[in-house]
Order: structure tokens, then C-alpha cells, then sequence
């Protein structure tokens, strides 16, 4: 069911009930088909988007490039995984082109993210380089724009 899919992907705090009257379903039928997709781990988390800047806690996220040298019979996924379990790491994308996985991590200030890398990630057997680069201000994140204030866009005109 992709539009059940679609409104929990936007926002996953709407109630069956609204679920059951957007979809024309039952509350029956919609709380059915969640608990199936949830079992069949195609939804994977429920969670919120939070502006953490705003909240006033400061991080560091850096996006590493890393490039590997696949294993023998399981290629880049063991390693991979290794990566995936450090709780600094957010994201990995096996990746196509210039380097192999594409690593987001937070941290609490430049100087841990480096050491993070420099001691954590680059002495991993299998990463042959990695390159970092800290993002600076984001301005948009998972389709939701990110200090989207209303403000008077009109260009000013003068006599």
C-alpha cells in the first residue's frame, strides 16, 4: 500500500483513524497493513526531524569519502558493517565513481570528528583513503527545508 508508505514517510504521526479516512480504508485494515510492514522491516523507524542548531546543542557533521579494498567472498560489506556499528556514524551509502562508501558522522567538535576518522575509521583493515568534509550550514535535510521562515521576498523598487 505505497500511499500509506507516502503519508508516514511525510509525517508518521497521523492517527489510524486519519489514515483510515485519507486511504478509504478500515482503522482495522490500516493498523493491519502497519503491523505487516512493519514485520517485513519495510518501515524501519518512526522519527522526527529536529533542528538541533535552533534547540542550541552544536555538532560537527562531516560526509567522509572512503575508498576499500573489497574482501574476498563478502566485497564491501563487512566492512561496511564494521563502520555501520560505531554510534558517531548516522548514514553509509555503497557508492558508485570516485570512492567506495559514503560515511556521515556527527560529532561534538572538529577536532573529535578528526580524531574519529584518523584513529577509528583509517585504521580499519580494508580503507585504503579517506577524504572529509565538514558540512558548514544545512539548508535543507530529508525534503524539509530548514529555516523556512516566512519572509517578504518581493524585490524592492525605488522611484
Amino acid at each position: 500500500m505505497r500511499e500509506l508508505l507516502e503519508v508516514l514517510e511525510k509525517n508518521s504521526r497521523v492517527s489510524v483513524g486519519e489514515l483510515a479516512s485519507m486511504l478509504q480504508k478500515s482503522e482495522y485494515e490500516i493498523e493491519k497493513e502497519i503491523s505487516r510492514l512493519e514485520r517485513e522491516k519495510i518501515i524501519l523507524s518512526y522519527g522526527a526531524l529536529i533542528n538541533w542548531e535552533r534547540y542550541g546543542d552544536d555538532t560537527v557533521t562531516a560526509v567522509i569519502e572512503i575508498n576499500l579494498t573489497p574482501q574476498r567472498e563478502v566485497g564491501f560489506d563487512a566492512i561496511a558493517e564494521r563502520i555501520y556499528r560505531f554510534d558517531e556514524v548516522r548514514t553509509v551509502y555503497l557508492m558508485s565513481g570516485n570512492f567506495d562508501l559514503l560515511v556521515i558522522i556527527e560529532g561534538k567538535s572538529l577536532k573529535d570528528v578528526a580524531n574519529f576518522v584518523a584513529t577509528r575509521l583509517s585504521t580499519i583493515e580494508g580503507v585504503t583513503q579517506t577524504r572529509s568534509h565538514f558540512m558548514l550550514k544545512a539548508y535543507k535535510k530529508d525534503g524539509v527545508i530548514i529555516n523556512d521562515e516566512e519572509k517578504d521576498r518581493r524585490l524592492v523598487v525605488s522611484p
